[in-house]
């Protein structure tokens, strides 16, 4: 027997051998019960922070994620409008056109205003600068980023 009071209960004729047996048995059970039924404050304060780690963790990646999609569509766009620039007049025609609320003239040939004006040629805003462009090229920038072309009168067909 390892319980002394339970022995002096044994011993004195207060109890049998069964009803000992039987409180053993009952101990045991709600031992096991309490176990299995609450996990401690503990355990879920640490469940939680786990898992608001893991939320921040997420948030973290997806943002890093979106900042390098955004560079390397910004790379994309550089790319294209320094290889495919073309070349201004600063002796040509001004031509205006609008960004926002405000009027800007651009210098070029009177073979570049007729093709801005056809849809063939478009104007496309890079580090504060404006460069022309052809249709393919303001099409290729248009599908990473539409604010980057700034004058492109596409032609319709009916």
């Amino acid at each position: 027997m390892g319980n002394p009071f339970q022995d002096q209960l044994l011993k004195s004729g207060l109890v049998n051998k069964k009803q000992l047996n039987k409180a053993k048995h009952e101990q045991r059970i709600s031992r096991q019960q309490k176990k299995t039924e609450l996990p401690s404050d503990d355990s879920i304060k640490a469940r939680q922070e786990q898992l608001a780690n893991q939320e921040r963790t997420r948030e973290l990646n997806r943002q890093r994620n979106e900042e390098l999609r955004q560079r390397e569509k910004s790379a994309q766009i550089k790319q294209i409008i320094e290889s495919n620039r073309l070349t201004l007049d600063d002796r040509g025609e001004p031509y205006y056109f609008t960004v926002g609320t405000k009027i800007k003239k651009l210098f070029v040939s009177e073979q570049m205003i007729n093709q801005l004006s056809c849809g063939q040629l478009a104007i496309v805003r890079w580090n504060n600068n404006y460069e022309v462009v052809t249709e393919k090229v303001a099409r290729q920038i248009s599908e990473r980023d539409k604010e980057t072309v700034v004058v492109f009168h596409e032609t319709r067909t009916y």
